[in-house]
């Protein structure tokens, strides 16, 4: 049995002074319990993207492999899809602005390890602190909303968050060019703590939430049978062909155990009383459809763009600060696509068509992305990204919302979560094989190019499968290192863009259903005794 606290989310405002949405609070209201929400997800975003143009200097640094710059960042993404759920399941029991300012201080927290690495290990190990609390946050700011404005008015705000990620994603690369080319990667780590420190403030002093509680069981046995299998298959898919051969007693070793346990977290999620991922929520059709695409969209999103700074850094010799600078139009075109159509969807209540729009954008800038090499022009290629970040930016944010809109208030969290989960998962599974594909391709490609040349591959100053710092090595070899690089990212954009029309087909099958005009706290207090 619920039990409700309403008397909280008093007025920021004098009333008639705004017009009020079909919720009750004004914009000025929702604008202000959100400042700390946004805040707190650019403080994440920041402080992951600062990294990525940090990355290729801090595994050269640190001396690790191809492999290694894959697990910097599906450690991450695995972390986050196994505590995403387990976040939205705590949000059912305990203060939601509390657990959302104990995520962004484990996020915190784990970034100042980081910076502290010696090795890639432990950086690796760091990251999955990371990973726990921004799965927290992703999971949380979207349950929060949901609170705060109904379904019609809630892609106006979901196109907030998704300008707070587009700008954390232009600031970040461009803030981490600076600082490593300055100060030194590690600083890259620290930069997010002062802003931290401004959110949990604003936090405390903006959001005002009503407390609901019931009990509720968290699945533990779920979430490690779930982090087990995951792992065994990713790091099966991360190794094969490079530590062992892909028909090997590791690979049936590692393919077993994954399978087992997913099929045994499966049997779990059957059972448990309160599963970490619902399984009668694939009842219903639109749920299934909006897992499909966000799979899909994780794979093709993070499977790709966070292999961008390889493409600068390797393939075209540039520096950290200018990486950051080139990928400007992707995260320019996420940040216009998610602001335009989030007002858009709000004031007509259609969503499904734009939906499609970015679908069909997202594929064809795979495709034009996989037609790259180290000669591309970079006109071309920040066209190509434009309209990929476009599509993203269409699609992400609004399959959540497509998901919220259809399953009942009770399974709010459960159901935020659980697209958030897949897309993530999706974003894990990407990276790896993905990464996988590349470090094959561009190992082989060196040691062929090498060999033609009559060079002998140990000039590159280790194995084939370590990431090069192309600015020390002789022009003949670097051209083969950028060459490998270069056509090797591209092939991961190819391989990706049917990616984008899976999206498309999943969403051109889903019914479109018009969006409610109660928010999450008016559908609490009304199915609440």
């Amino acid at each position: 049995m619920s039990t409700v606290r309403s008397e909280v989310l008093s007025p920021a405002s004098s009333p008639g002074v705004e017009e009020k949405l079909e919720s009750g609070m004004t914009h000025r209201q929702v604008l202000e319990a959100m400042s700390g929400l946004l805040l707190g997800m650019f403080v994440a975003i920041l402080s992951s993207t600062v990294v990525t143009t940090a990355l290729p200097r801090i595994i050269g640094d640190l001396g690790g492999t191809q492999s290694s710059y894959t697990w910097v960042v599906t450690s991450t993404l695995l972390a986050l899809t196994v505590s995403t759920p387990i976040w939205g399941k705590l949000a059912d029991l305990f203060d939601r602005k509390l657990l959302i300012q104990i995520g962004l201080s484990v996020y915190v927290i784990g970034s100042i390890l980081a910076g502290l690495s010696q090795s890639t290990t432990w950086l690796i190990a760091c990251r999955v602190i990371q990973g726990l609390g921004v799965g927290g946050l992703t999971a949380l700011v979207q349950i929060v909303l949901s609170d705060l404005v109904s379904p019609r008015e809630r892609g106006r705000y979901m196109g907030y968050l998704g300008a707070v990620f587009g700008l954390g994603t232009v600031a970040g690369p461009l803030l981490g060019g600076f600082i490593t080319d300055g100060l030194g990667w590690r600083w890259c780590f620290y930069v997010g703590v002062p802003f931290a420190v401004v959110a949990l403030i604003v936090l405390q002093r903006t959001l005002h939430l009503p407390r609901v509680r019931r009990e509720v069981h968290i699945d533990y046995l779920g979430a490690f049978l779930i982090a087990t299998g995951v792992s065994a298959l990713l790091i099966w898919v991360s190794l094969a062909g490079q530590q062992y051969d892909w028909i090997s007693w590791q690979t049936a070793a590692l393919v077993g155990a994954g399978v087992l346990a997913c099929g045994a977290a499966v049997a779990q999620e059957r059972r448990a009383p309160e599963p970490l991922v619902p399984l009668r929520l694939f009842s219903e059709r639109t749920v299934v459809l909006s897992v499909i695409a966000s799979v899909s969209v994780g794979i093709a999103m993070f499977g790709t763009t966070v292999f961008l700074s390889q493409y600068m850094q390797i393939a075209r010799g540039q520096s950290p600060t200018v990486s950051g600078l080139l990928t400007i139009p992707m995260v320019t075109g996420l940040f216009v696509s998610s602001t335009v159509i989030g007002r858009v969807i709000t004031r007509t209540g259609l969503y499904k068509r734009w939906m499609l729009l970015g679908a069909a954008l997202l594929t064809i800038g795979l495709a034009l992305m996989g037609t790259m090499d180290e000669t591309t022009s970079l006109v071309d290629v920040g066209a190509f990204m434009l309209i990929t970040g476009a599509g993203v930016g269409m699609v992400m944010q609004n399959l959540v919302l497509v998901v919220q809109n259809t399953i009942a208030q009770r399974d709010i969290g459960a159901g935020s979560a659980l697209v958030a989960f897949f897309r993530s998962l999706g974003g894990a599974v990407g990276v790896s094989a993905l990464g996988a594909l590349l470090t094959a391709h561009a190992s082989s490609t060196i040691v062929s190019g090498l060999a033609e040349q009559g060079i002998d591959p140990s000039r590159l100053g280790g194995s084939s499968h370590q990431v090069p710092d192309v600015g020390s090595l002789p022009a003949p070899i670097a051209h083969i290192v950028e060459h490998a690089y270069g056509t090797g990212i591209a092939e991961m954009f190819l391989v990706a863009a049917p990616l984008g029309l899976v999206t498309f087909i999943a969403l051109l099958f889903m019914q479109e259903k018009p969006l409610g005009s109660e928010s999450g706290i008016e559908r609490t207090l009304e199915e609440s005794p």
